[in-house]
């Protein structure tokens, strides 16, 4: 899923480096849903306009174990398509499925930057 927009998330090092950062979002992507190709659309589209905010993606199908990793370490359940709002490895905001738009994505970066 590495994309010029989405940095791809596959191995416990990359997660760990993502969980370090001051701010990001990671998207949960599966390659076998039609909401997932929707979803990753509405990322791509939010990540091109905020640059400023490092987006980074796990594929579900292919990163399993990872998926399940960041699940557990941003406490949340699991859901595919995905996105998580972290500010130093601590999930502040999360969306799924028809939920994920470019305009929700930036509302919960002016909600936290407002915080």
């Amino acid at each position: 899923m590495d994309s010029d927009d989405i940095r791809a998330v596959e191995t416990e090092e990359a997660l760990d480096e993502v969980l370090s950062l001051p701010r990001a979002m990671l998207y949960k992507h599966s390659t076998r849903c039609g909401t997932s190709v929707r979803a990753l659309l509405e990322v791509e589209r939010f990540a091109r306009t905020n640059a400023d905010v490092p987006v980074y993606g796990i594929d579900v199908n292919r990163q399993r174990e990872i998926s399940r990793q960041a699940a557990s370490r941003l406490e949340v359940e699991h859901e595919s398509p995905q996105i998580i709002l972290t500010r130093q490895g601590k999930q502040i905001w999360s969306a799924s499925h028809y939920r994920i738009t470019a305009e929700a994505l930036a509302a919960a970066i002016a909600e936290e930057v407002n915080d």
